[in-house]
C-alpha cells in the first residue's frame, strides 16, 4: 500500500512540477497578508494576525498553497491566546480567474504557554484576487482550542476572517 501511494505521489509530483504543459507556464506566487477574525465562541472577542502564503499555479485556474503565520486571540480579562497556523490548500479560480474558492487543512500550534493546546484546523474560503491584491472571507474551525459553551468548558473554536494580502510573482 505504501508503494502504491509513493508511485501515485511521484506521478502527481512529476505532472505538477513540470514547467510547461498544454502551453501554460507554471509559476510561484507569494503573498503577505493581514487577518482580522471574529470568533464565534466565548471567551474570545477578536483575532488579529498576519500570514505568508506560497502559491504554485498548476494551471490558469488551479493552485496549491502553503500558508503560515501568527494569530492572536484576544480574551477579556485573561491572557490572550497566540498560535501559529500552518496550512496546505487547494485553490480554484472561477469567473475570468479573479474570483476563487479555496480549502485549507493543517495545524494550529499554541505560542502561549498558559494554553498549551495544539490542534488540527480546516478553513474554506472565498475571495477575489488580482495580480497584486487578494481579498478573502474565510471560515476557520480549530478543533481542540478551548471555548466556553453554555457556561461549560468545551473545545472547538469557530471563526470568521477577513484577509487582505499583497501578492507578487517571483
Amino acid at each position: 500500500m505504501k508503494r502504491l501511494f509513493l508511485i501515485g505521489f511521484l506521478i502527481f509530483a512529476t505532472n505538477v512540477f513540470a514547467q510547461t504543459h498544454d502551453g501554460y507556464k507554471r509559476n510561484f506566487k507569494y503573498g503577505i497578508g493581514i487577518n482580522a477574525g471574529f470568533p464565534l465562541n466565548d471567551p474570545y472577542t477578536f483575532n488579529l494576525g498576519g500570514d505568508a502564503r506560497v502559491q504554485y499555479n498548476i494551471s490558469e485556474t488551479y493552485s496549491i498553497c502553503l500558508t503560515a503565520g501568527y494569530q492572536n486571540l484576544f480574551v477579556d480579562n485573561e491572557k490572550n491566546l497566540g498560535y501559529i497556523p500552518v496550512k496546505v490548500g487547494y485553490k480554484t479560480f472561477l469567473f475570468s480567474n479573479e474570483f476563487y474558492v479555496m480549502g485549507e487543512i493543517g495545524g494550529a500550534f499554541s505560542a502561549t504557554k498558559a494554553y498549551n493546546a495544539n490542534s488540527m484546523l480546516f478553513s474554506p474560503s472565498i475571495g477575489y484576487a488580482t495580480k497584486k491584491v487578494d481579498l478573502s472571507l474565510r471560515y476557520e474551525f480549530v478543533k481542540n482550542f478551548p471555548i466556553i459553551k453554555d457556561n461549560i468548558a468545551d473545545t472547538g473554536l469557530a471563526q470568521l476572517y477577513l484577509r487582505l494580502a499583497y501578492g507578487f510573482d517571483l
